[in-house]
């Protein structure tokens, strides 16, 4: 098997045994890296301190992360104007923060016969959130609910 020492220098092919014994001399571990290349390469090392190690990073990776949620807002058929911009402040909040929005509308009753003011009302809000964010999903009726999804333009 191929052997590279701590340092990353090569000490050459050797039997197995050998490389055990090297390993021994300098107290340290003998980790297989590429077990099914031709001769297979092994690296003597601290494998406790590279465990460690890579755990810090792992988790140093998973602090500097951020999942993306998704923030529902729900509008009314009829809503009102103050309501209406009270909803898009709280839009365009969620999208500073990085988050998706999901804009509903439920009708009731009678409401069912109008979908189009829902429609309407949808663009509207779109419209007004137009520098801020794009249309992932376009407004769709599912039964009683017409949903669109809004997500963040991306930063230039």
């Amino acid at each position: 098997m191929r052997v590279i020492d701590a340092d990353g220098t090569q000490l050459g092919i050797m039997p197995t045994k050998q490389a055990l014994e090297v390993s021994l001399e300098k107290n340290l571990d003998l980790v297989k890296i590429a077990p099914t290349a031709t001769p297979p390469v092994c690296r003597i090392m601290d494998y406790g301190k590279y465990r460690f190690e890579q755990a810090k990073r792992e988790k140093e990776a998973r602090k500097n992360q951020h999942v993306v949620e998704i923030k529902e807002i729900r509008l009314s058929l009829n809503i009102d104007v103050h309501d209406f911009n009270t909803k898009l402040g709280h839009a365009k909040r969620f999208l500073k923060e990085g988050n998706k929005v999901k804009v509903s509308i439920r009708f009731r009753g009678r409401e069912m016969g109008h979908p189009e003011i829902g429609l309407n009302t949808m663009k509207r809000f779109a419209e007004a959130l137009g520098e801020e964010a794009n249309v992932e999903k376009q407004p769709k009726l599912e039964g009683r609910h017409m949903i669109m999804f809004l997500a963040a333009k991306p930063q230039k």
